[in-house]
């Protein structure tokens, strides 16, 4: 419970705050009027994050972009269940994009993975670009791509069979669960992965 304490925050921001926004909005603005509403407590959060770490993570930049991608629609003429998949088609947008990058040289999470590294240090940067070289280190490398991709991908399609299914305060409810346990699962093996990792790089 006490690692699970520092994320209360995050799903009240992300989960609780924008299902009750949207009940208290929906008498008094329809409900495209409602769908906005649910957006302001994710688009405050990272604000917050913002200035407290001088920085946007990914997760702000998918809040911040489906905002976005919702007043678009608006303008548009985009229906409530239009809206409602905002986010998931950004996620399905990078889910392609991981799957795309498998064509190439080297996979998206090789070059997320290198950033993280750059961070910390010089050193760790040349070696983790000397790891490239090793056959095992790119399978990995490659099955995280993979994960990634499959895993947002399968996102975006399981929240389109939900917003075609089901009532939109239903899918208020339930949608954060199947994204969060989504991003749940993928992390895990992703951590998993890393130590794997790690463990070939040891010196026997």
């Amino acid at each position: 419970m006490s690692r699970l304490r520092p994320l209360l925050p995050e799903l009240i921001a992300n989960f609780l705050l924008p299902w009750l926004c949207y009940r208290w909005a929906l008498p008094q603005w329809g409900e495209v009027g409602a769908l906005i509403a649910s957006t302001m407590p994710p688009l405050l959060w990272s604000g917050i994050e913002l200035l407290r770490f001088r920085r946007v993570d990914a997760l702000s930049l998918l809040v911040l972009a489906g905002i976005l991608l919702s007043l678009l629609a608006m303008l548009l003429g985009g229906s409530p269940r239009v809206l409602l998949m905002r986010e998931s088609l950004l996620s399905g947008l990078f889910g392609v994009a991981f799957l795309l990058s498998l064509l190439g040289g080297k996979p998206l999470v090789f070059y997320l993975a290198r950033a993280t590294v750059a961070r910390e240090s010089d050193e760790g940067l040349r070696r983790f670009e000397q790891r490239w070289q090793e056959a095992g280190f790119r399978r990995g490398i490659r099955l995280m791509t993979l994960l990634w991709g499959c895993g947002l991908t399968l996102e975006t399609a399981l929240r389109a069979v939900m917003v075609s299914s089901m009532p939109v305060e239903r899918f208020l409810l339930l949608s954060p669960l199947v994204s969060y346990g989504l991003m749940g699962v993928m992390l895990l093996l992703t951590w998993r992965g890393r130590l794997l990792l790690r463990a070939q790089a040891a010196p026997a």
